[in-house]
């Protein structure tokens, strides 16, 4: 399993993957950090740590179903081309075991983005000189955000894996990034069946609105939510393994 894992690695090596990632995540880092600045500058109060772990987690609401997407989608594409499931049906490679060094491969990328974007929003707080340092809350927003996205990315690779057009893939991404910016629209009953919507229901910050003005607040551990995004991140990883499978080479 080692050696397949490995070969997905060696595989990817000229895509520029990592590069892609590094962009699409300045560009989201960019645009939070700006709003989070002009709000801090018309309301001093919200130069809080929690201001930027909300404004993130909203904002990864659009921007990391569309960057898994873009991932996993360059990962399983090349084994459309030419013939080299058949190729790989000729070996002793499974491809039970295949589907699996993809999820490990992307996700492995994926959580080395999140692990920068609070690096970075780490440094972002201590130019701001924010007070103190809510090392739980960060934890909560790491496995959080990696949580969600095991979800999504295991349901890109099934989309990946079973159409060789990966236009379709790259939509699904657009569709999830449009319901996870719109998540807090949704009623609760709609809006926890929409995989894309936890990015900001598993937010360790909340914001509250009141009169005159809204104001950030911690948001406990949602211990119910993180085991219905494992749930789901688990059917459709097992959904889409049994898929490919049984598909046709």
């Amino acid at each position: 399993m080692s050696s397949t894992i490995a070969l997905e690695y060696y595989k990817i090596r000229r895509k520029n993957i990592g590069l892609m990632l590094i962009l699409f995540l300045l560009v989201e880092m960019t645009w939070a950090f700006m709003a989070i600045s002009m709000s801090i500058a018309r309301n001093p109060d919200h130069a809080a740590w929690e201001a930027v772990l909300f404004n993130i987690s909203y904002m990864n609401g659009l921007f990391m179903p569309i960057v898994s997407a873009i991932v996993v989608s360059r990962i399983c594409d090349m084994e459309h081309k030419g013939a080299t499931w058949k190729m790989l049906a000729a070996t002793n490679v499974s491809r039970t075991q295949l589907y699996a060094a993809k999820y490990v491969c992307a996700n492995s990328l994926l959580l080395i983005g999140i692990l920068a974007q609070t690096a970075l929003m780490i440094g972002f707080g201590w130019l701001q000189k924010f007070p103190g340092m809510p090392f739980g809350q960060f934890m909560q927003f790491v496995a959080g955000t990696a949580a969600v996205t095991l979800a999504v990315a295991a349901l890109q690779q099934w989309v990946s894996m079973s159409v060789k057009n990966q236009a379709f893939a790259l939509c699904l991404g657009m569709i999830g990034g449009f319901f996870g910016l719109t998540a807090g629209l949704f009623p609760a009953s709609a809006r926890h069946l929409l995989i894309w919507s936890y990015y900001l229901d598993l937010s360790p910050t909340i914001y509250v609105y009141s009169e005159p003005v809204g104001a950030y607040a911690a948001q406990p551990f949602a211990f119910g939510k993180m085991t219905a995004v494992l749930m789901m991140a688990a059917l459709s990883y097992i959904a889409g393994n049994i898929h490919v499978n049984r598909k046709e080479i």
